[in-house]
């Protein structure tokens, strides 16, 4: 079994033996605001997969950063082999194989929420620096096989754009151009899935986009980032529709 793989799928399975430490959660609501997370470490409520995550300190207020200064194409995360398997316990092997294909983006996965079947997801970010990309994406419908979603923002394109990872390979399921999101400046993406599955997309309040997938959404949920993007994340917020 190719190492690289086997780390990835013990990654996800990780995610689901997490305590609640990080999370502040109401009747249907879970806040991860990483106020008791400790600085320069990788962050507890959300497990690193694939690229550099740190809690970094803003202004008095601790954040999450995805550091693409230091990326290199193919690196997992730290560990990412006993992350894997804490997701997805025995099947981590097969998630593996799709973090390799998939290595070009980083994403961290909630270690609270194990199936996010609808309702409102929400981040909000700034992007600090690169060239190749400035991407902020919120990750769901995470399966143990490694295919997700992804709704991101890119600083450096002013695009919102949905897509899908499917068996090694990612496709636009459905882009919005004029959607402008500075850099150096903070920002809030939400998504929003509702029975159908309907997808929602909004930057800043606005709605932007809206799409029906032909699947039901099941499965995990994190962040997600891109290539040579360093981006801070606060504020993540999920709320269920159950």
């Amino acid at each position: 079994m190719n190492v690289n793989k086997s780390i990835i799928a013990i990654a996800v399975s990780t995610l689901g033996l997490a305590p609640l430490t990080q999370a502040i959660a109401t009747e249907q609501a879970l806040t991860i605001d990483f106020s008791n997370e400790t600085v320069g470490a990788e962050p507890k409520s959300l497990v690193p997969v694939v690229g550099i995550w740190r809690i970094e300190n803003e202004e008095g207020k601790k954040v999450l950063a995805v550091d693409g200064r230091q990326w290199k194409q193919g690196q997992s995360s730290a560990g990412v082999a006993d992350k894997a398997r804490a997701l997805y316990g025995e099947r981590y092997a097969e998630f593996l194989d799709r973090v390799q294909a998939y290595a070009y983006y980083p994403y961290t996965v909630a270690t609270d929420v194990q199936d996010f079947r609808g309702g409102e997801i929400s981040v909000r970010f700034k992007g600090l620096s690169g060239r190749i990309d400035q991407g902020a994406g919120i990750l769901f419908n995470l399966q143990g096989n490694g295919d997700y979603l992804a709704l991101r923002a890119n600083c450096l394109e002013n695009n919102l754009v949905l897509w899908k990872f499917e068996k090694g390979k990612r496709s636009a399921v459905s882009w919005v151009r004029n959607a402008p999101a500075a850099s150096k400046q903070w920002h809030d993406l939400k998504l929003r899935v509702s029975p159908g599955p309907k997808v929602q997309g909004y930057l800043d309040g606005k709605l932007y986009l809206e799409y029906t997938l032909p699947v039901t959404v099941s499965g995990r949920i994190g962040l997600w980032s891109k290539a040579d993007s360093y981006m801070h994340f606060s504020d993540y917020t999920v709320t269920s529709a159950d």
